[in-house]
């Protein structure tokens, strides 16, 4: 180990126990010199890096963005970025030294040379004997990599090419004529254009589809008439098997309510020209994206992959913004080659917790259009739609297949008008409309909050005008009714979850007496102390819990909202009752080793959820979290209520001018593609 080495990894490891890095970006620095003793300083220090941007959620480190600025790639306070500009004037100056130390070391692989797939450590984290077989950093042009995530973004890239290059021939006068039923023209003759129904045409003639918009354009509505429509193009329609999937257990849940409601009231309009009931009823639960690959306990592969493939002809997947890339990379490998699969989602949303930003990825200028002329005439020919020029362009293969859906049918008024303004990052207009929503009785409310002691009464019994507290459903909680059978108490559970599902208090962040743990002790003890809980140990009834990691063998998975209750035998030991539907299920609190109170969640937890009253609380503490994003998630969780708590009042502002920005080769490797997309 040379001395340069030795220093460079005793700073990183005070860096950790500062808490600038991680303690396993450090350790994985170390674990690189002990691969190879010889390292250079600039490798020691890329590696402590690029693992330390995968915590963050970015796929890659960019070693030029890093040496051209290096205090906003990893957005430090100010003490860290002193102290890394310290050493990193020890190091090279230009981004072409580090390129060639990185290049010339053993332990990184560059594309092309030395950087075939290698999924032999897929089980667990890579070992020394899988290291030193096969370099552990793969370098794409400027961009460094771990191996596993330039594998994933891989096979995500060639999925997505080879399902998008493979275009279905479709019997355009029967679309059409399907079309127009599904899609009856407005009785006004509205000359706009029918998003949903270009939606649906495109998606007839591709293997890959994205539907994005944001929340109330119809995306799960426009999903329903797809299923329609490919049940009537079929020759063979009660053979077609369609699985429903999502992130969470509550997107799911939601996404088959959506369908359902939507087919149902389809039948209703087409009578017995299709026999649309029967059909959907082959449609199973929709299921977590976990249950329906297979998880596994103590392994990162599923059950169905390329080798043994899914038993499915469409795949609608919902709440797209949330996958990952290594969850992508693992659905696309598990779908048959001929397997048509819808994705839907609104692209301005936060993106998963774990590295990447697919979605965000894929619905690159969504909203240009971008389409070919060949694909703007197939579009005419079954929808009628006729594409202005501003949508007509040389976009490569996926743009093909992507459609923004842009009318709000559902969100609208103050709420929708806030997150239209965030999402531009008009910070004046969006402070104008919560400040103008003060009086009592408005939908907006922006609350400032020296002490959580305000964001703690605001959860308990809400605000004027506004439904929510988690008093109401603690009052139901007490009038339990005398069940007189198994029935009547699941009725009452329902009623609870449902009550209790009203409202909801999201945080920016999770940690702090502004963040989710911290507030959920001061709700939970405030509670107590009005007598409205009986705490008397862990589990008590009336407690909300999440479901913080996915266990198949119980039935939840990471994300669930359920209630401790006392079963219908109340002499039976409590039980935690989750939505199902419109049904409820229960598990026995023992069986439940991951789970956290849920009085308030993050916002990255809320995603594919809706509440009456939604809660947004901003920290004091400045974050590298507050961003646009973030708000705009938050914002759109709200159905008809939407209440703004800041610690300090610039933090509104200062988020809505911080966009999160996650460093990405995904769409490099899709336009690779696009001269031979357009030869």
């Amino acid at each position: 180990m040379t001395t340069e080495s030795t220093s460079l990894l005793a700073t990183l490891k005070v860096w950790s126990e500062q808490g600038w890095l991680r303690r396993l970006d450090s350790a994985f620095a170390g674990f690189m010199v002990d691969l190879c003793p010889a390292a250079r300083a600039p490798v020691v220090m890329a590696a402590a890096l690029v693992a330390h941007m995968e915590g963050r959620g970015h796929s890659c480190l960019a070693v030029d963005a890093l040496l051209r600025d290096p205090e906003a790639l990893l957005g430090w306070a100010p003490l860290a970025s002193m102290a890394l500009g310290e050493v990193m004037a020890c190091l090279p100056r230009d981004a072409e030294g580090w390129l060639n130390a990185l290049r010339a070391s053993p332990l990184v692989a560059t594309d092309g040379r030395g950087a075939e797939s290698s999924r032999a450590a897929d089980d667990g984290a890579d070992d020394a004997a899988d290291a030193t077989a096969v370099p552990p950093l793969v370098l794409r042009g400027s961009k460094l990599y771990l191996r596993r995530y330039w594998d994933h973004e891989q096979r995500v890239a060639a999925q997505v090419r080879q399902r998008c290059a493979a275009v279905d021939t479709v019997d355009e006068p029967a679309a059409r004529r399907w079309l127009d039923r599904l899609f009856p023209s407005p009785p006004n003759g509205s000359a706009a254009i029918d998003w949903q129904k270009v939606a649906c045409g495109v998606a007839l003639r591709g293997r890959l589809s994205v539907i994005t918009g944001g929340p109330g354009t119809g995306k799960t509505y426009t999903a329903a008439r797809l299923l329609a429509l490919l049940f009537a193009m079929d020759a063979e329609p009660q053979r077609l098997r369609v699985s429903l999937a999502a992130p969470t257990g509550k997107a799911a849940a939601r996404l088959k309510q959506s369908i359902d409601a939507a087919l149902q009231e389809l039948q209703s309009r087409l009578g017995s020209s299709l026999p649309l009931a029967e059909l959907a009823s082959h449609i199973g639960a929709a299921r977590t994206l976990h249950g329906l690959l297979g998880a596994r306990p103590d392994t990162r592969r599923f059950r169905f992959d390329a080798a043994h493939p899914l038993e499915v002809d469409v795949l609608i997947v919902d709440e797209a913004s949330m996958i990952h890339l290594e969850m992508m990379a693992a659905l696309l490998d598990a779908l048959p080659a001929r397997a048509r699969v819808v994705f839907l989602g609104d692209k301005d949303q936060l993106a998963s917790v774990e590295a990447g930003a697919v979605l965000g990825d894929l619905c690159r200028d969504a909203e240009l259009g971008r389409y070919r002329a060949d694909t703007a005439k197939f579009i005419e020919a079954v929808t009628g739609q006729h594409l202005p020029a501003q949508f007509i362009g040389c976009g490569p293969a996926l743009a093909q297949q992507t459609v923004m859906l842009r009318e709000g049918r559902r969100f609208s008024g103050p709420i929708s008008q806030l997150a239209a303004a965030v999402n531009s990052g008009e910070a004046k207009a969006a402070s104008a409309l919560l400040n103008g929503g003060a009086a009592a009785g408005q939908p907006l409310h922006w609350l400032d909050a020296p002490t959580p002691a305000a964001v703690v009464r605001l959860a308990m019994h809400g605000r004027p005008g506004a439904a929510g507290g988690y008093a109401s459903y603690l009052d139901a909680l007490r009038q339990r009714p005398e069940a007189v059978d198994r029935a009547s108490h699941e009725t009452w559970a329902l009623s609870e979850l449902t009550a209790f599902e009203r409202f909801r208090l999201l945080c920016a962040v999770r940690e702090g007496e502004w963040g989710a743990a911290g507030l959920n002790g001061a709700i939970e003890r405030a509670l107590v102390a009005e007598g409205r809980l009986a705490k008397r140990g862990e589990w008590y009834e009336g407690r909300p819990v999440m479901v913080t990691r996915n266990d198949p063998g119980v039935g939840v998975f990471n994300g669930d909202i359920g209630i401790v209750l006392k079963p219908f035998d109340t002499e039976a030991p409590l039980r935690a009752f989750f939505l199902d539907g419109n049904a409820v299920r229960s598990v026995g609190v023992s069986r439940l080793a991951n789970v956290e109170t849920a009085f308030a969640m993050t916002v990255h937890k809320s995603q594919g959820s809706e509440f009456e009253h939604t809660v947004l609380v901003l920290p004091q503490e400045a974050s590298q979290v507050l961003t646009r994003e973030l708000v705009y998630t938050g914002i759109t969780r709200a159905r008809q209520a939407f209440t703004l708590v800041t610690g300090r009042p610039q933090a509104f502002a200062q988020a809505l001018a911080q966009r999160t920005r996650r460093a990405s080769g995904l769409l490099e490797l899709l336009d690779d593609a696009v001269e031979q997309d357009l030869a």
